[in-house]
């Protein structure tokens, strides 16, 4: 063998160690990015968790979970519902993205960003409807709140929503206090046996700050008076009317608001796509 032969040779040796080395020094997974994705979910997982032992527990408080015939009774939405669903989103989008990042599971990451994508691409979609059929949805939200009125008394998470909804509001049923005649026990018809009847709930009430007691029967048999004496008495604006004076005072907090969830979202997503990308680069360089 001549010593070019032999200089050749060490050349291609020497040229597969720096493309060996080159392809597993440039093709890693980032600790960095592997890690920010594994604390970003665990919060999301943690707090997923949370709501669901939080939602059994009101079931169980209401005795739901004893009678699961409970759930399909109640003609109303039922808070627990939506902390239920929120929660149980919440855990399997966290479980996916920890499991995938510490496991460096490309299917994983892949449903984690897939789903983020989705509900951000849901939320951009019903921003745009609502703002472009505002009516619709205002009629919507109006026969959504006459519902809830007539179950009122049906389910107590319910009933302390919309009593919360009231007394923040300053407000009176959807549109007026008279839609409270949706309710069997508030209603004004003569065959009615409550109490209750031709009233309103206590948190239609205009309060006094120096009360350091609710009075609950405040609402009772204001109806039966003229319409110009509920003033004094009740709020005579309807939630609806009050919702709508809301959204333009808070415009900029609702605005913020959601654009910081699509950022937390963006985040996610780019933390999702870049760890696949290494994953990537490492398993074909590796092949």
């Amino acid at each position: 063998m001549g010593l070019s032969s032999i200089k050749n040779a060490l050349c291609d040796i020497n040229k597969e160690k720096k493309m060996h080395y080159y392809r597993y020094e440039n093709a890693e997974v980032s600790c960095c990015y592997k890690y920010l994705m594994f604390s970003y979910n665990i919060i999301f997982w943690l707090a997923g968790t949370a709501f669901i032992a939080i939602g059994f527990w009101a079931w169980s408080e209401k005795g739901v979970l004893s009678d699961l015939t409970q759930v399909t009774r109640l003609h109303g939405f039922d808070p627990v519902w939506g902390v239920l669903v929120v929660g149980t989103v919440t855990f399997i989008l966290g479980f996916a993205g920890c499991v995938g990042a510490l496991r460096e599971n490309i299917c994983l990451l892949k449903f984690f960003s897939g789903v983020i994508g989705f509900i951000f691409f849901l939320e951009l979609t019903a921003a745009v409807l609502a703002f472009v059929f505002q009516g619709q949805v205002r009629e919507w939200i109006n026969e959504f709140f006459l519902a809830n009125v007539k179950a009122y008394r049906e389910d107590i998470d319910l009933q302390n929503l919309i009593d919360s909804l009231q007394k923040l509001n300053h407000c009176c049923g959807a549109k007026d206090p008279n839609d409270w005649d949706l309710n069997v026990y508030f209603n004004c018809s003569t065959g009615n046996p409550s109490r209750e009847r031709c009233g309103v709930p206590f948190s239609c009430c205009i309060s006094d700050p120096a009360d350091t007691v609710v009075n609950t029967q405040c609402g009772y048999d204001i109806r039966k008076t003229i319409t110009q004496q509920w003033g004094s008495t009740i709020y005579v604006k309807g939630c609806m009317m009050a919702l709508e004076e809301w959204l333009p005072r808070n415009l900029y907090i609702v605005a913020g608001v959601f654009i910081v969830i699509s950022l937390l979202q963006m985040v996610g997503i780019f933390l999702a796509r870049t760890l696949i990308g290494d994953i990537e680069k490492v398993k074909f360089n590796y092949y």
